[in-house]
């Protein structure tokens, strides 16, 4: 498989990028800092308007791309460190659970149910929540519309990444069940978020080489020295084998028939290759994003612990981003179990 990005995927990639970078770059993004509402109404209505969350929508409602392509978008507003319910708004969209998910008039937030406490991110900004359990080959879903109400939980006074402001509930509503869209909500969100983890690694890696060139000690750049090199290689490799796994992972997604043919080479069924595609990519683009950001921060030196230097902000989202869609150890345990010999849904099961 080639995983280069086709000419169109790099336009829509540097389309993204001149985007966020000219309407929403860092400054104006940190000045929600901390705010219940991380990113403003006029903002969220311009990533609507870009297509953001109608990318995967035939025309005229939307882009008609298939989740490879999405993948990528998603991966530059990770780089951009754009705050939000982007991944619950487009799974509305894309599925039209939601009326208005898709022009940015509706804001949809996701929670993936665990046995911990019930906390939901972004609670005041959202109109609808999509709550998911289980795994990617064994998936519910339901749609609670509209959203509890902020004043319905506890604000968390520090919550770990300053744009993902964070309230604790003590129970949710039943809302409405989907049934069998559970597995599709699953699997693009897990993709979604590991694009977004890919695009903070990404970051990392680009602010590290960039001091490594600007800060000089003994006469000449740190990057010429083979410690440094070494980490910001590292850094490359890391970065390079998640983007690779999750394009891969969206392209099986795309293309069935290339799952079902990999599917008879391997004695698997294809959605079960699709499932541990997806699983694998996450868990990578999880570890690409936090290694990269604490590498980053150490090739910084004493500023990489400064707020003014955004790197903190990229470990911050990443950590929160490794606890939705299963976290690595979660994750890591259901790749390693053996598979169910009598499947219920063809998928992945939790062990």
């Amino acid at each position: 498989m080639d995983f280069r990005l086709s000419d169109n995927q790099v336009a829509l990639a540097d389309g993204i990028r001149s985007m966020v970078t000219g309407r929403l770059p860092l400054d104006h993004l940190r000045a929600n800092e901390g705010a219940e509402m991380a990113i403003g109404a006029e903002d969220w209505r311009l990533l609507a308007d870009t297509g953001v969350f109608a990318l995967s929508l035939p025309e005229p409602e939307g882009v008609g791309l298939g989740l490879a392509d999405a993948v990528v978008v998603f991966e530059e507003l990770g780089r951009a460190l754009v705050p939000g319910p982007l991944v619950g708004t487009y799974l509305a969209a894309s599925a039209q659970l939601v009326e208005g998910a898709a022009d940015g008039r509706a804001v949809v937030g996701v929670h993936s149910t665990g046995g911990g406490p019930i906390l939901v991110e972004h609670l005041a900004s959202l109109d609808a929540l999509l709550v998911l359990s289980g795994a990617v080959g064994d998936s519910t879903a339901r749609l609670i519309a509209p959203a509890p109400s902020a004043t319905d939980g506890r604000r968390m006074a520090a919550p770990l990444c300053p744009f993902t402001p964070l309230w604790h509930l003590d129970s949710l509503p039943a809302g409405e069940p989907l049934p069998d869209l559970g597995g599709r909500l699953w699997r693009d969100g897990a993709l979604l978020t590991a694009a977004l983890q890919v695009g903070h690694a990404g970051s990392a890696l680009d602010l590290a080489v960039a001091y490594a060139k600007e800060r000089h000690q003994f006469g000449q750049p740190i990057g010429a020295f083979q410690a440094v090199k070494h980490i910001c290689a590292d850094m490359l490799v890391r970065y390079e084998v998640a983007r690779a796994a999750v394009h891969a992972a969206a392209c099986l997604v795309d293309q069935p028939g290339v799952a079902a043919h990999e599917a008879e080479s391997t004695g698997r069924s294809p959605d079960d290759v699709v499932a541990r595609a997806v699983l694998g990519a996450k868990v990578l683009a999880d570890e690409a994003a936090l290694v990269n950001a604490r590498a980053g921060i150490q090739v910084h030196g004493g500023m990489g612990f400064t707020w003014e230097v955004p790197l903190h902000l990229h470990l911050k989202r990443a950590r929160v981003l490794t606890t939705t869609f299963g976290t690595p150890a979660q994750l890591s345990l259901v790749l390693g179990a053996p598979p169910d010999p009598h499947p219920a849904t063809g998928g992945i099961r939790h062990a």
